[in-house]
Order: C-alpha cells, then structure tokens, then sequence
C-alpha cells in the first residue's frame, strides 16, 4: 500500500467545502475501531471523495489520535475533525475530484 502524502492548505480547504454538506457514512462507538469499522471505512474510501466518520463518546485528543490512526491505516489523508465528526481523503480508483495543486 502506498503512503498519501500530505494535504497542501488549498487542498485541505477544498476538501473541507466538499464534505461540509456530507452526512457521516460510518459511526464509531463504543466498540471503538473494530475490524468490521475499518472494513466499511476501505469500502467506503474507494467510492467517495471525501468521507466523514462520526467518532461519538470519544474525547478531543483522542480524536485526533483515531484521525491519524485511519489516515495511516487506511493510506487516506486526514482532513479535518469538527467536533465529533472526523473527515478522510483518498482519491477514488475513478477519481471525480481535482485537488488544486497548491
């Protein structure tokens, strides 16, 4: 698997527009990260650009730390966290999004 190299800002800001009307497609809860969760995450990653993950019950800083977690695991780069709601980015086989260049 390869790595996803990091966002640039005007990256990160078009992404941000892009999933601000977007509904969380995964919820995380209690059980934490599962390997059923990672299994729908990758599924969902190939066919959306970007994805949000609602992560409830978990406190700032771990958020943060799952955010990463995923972006790592899952060779996605991490978009942004708005309050419980953690957003992902990796282009799709068949991407329909152009990233700005800088």
């Amino acid at each position: 698997m390869s790595i996803m190299s990091p966002l640039a800002a005007a990256q990160r800001r078009f992404l941000k527009a892009r999933a601000h009307h977007l509904d969380p497609v995964i919820r995380i809860g209690q059980a934490g990260l599962t390997p059923a969760v990672l299994r729908e995450l990758e599924r969902n990653l190939k066919h959306h650009e970007p994805v949000k993950v609602k992560a409830a019950g978990i406190g700032q800083t771990d958020r943060t730390a799952l955010l990463e977690d995923l972006g790592a695991r899952l060779d996605a780069a991490p978009v942004q966290i708005i309050g419980a709601i953690l957003v992902l980015y990796r282009a799709a086989k068949d991407a329909r999004l152009i990233l700005p260049n800088h």
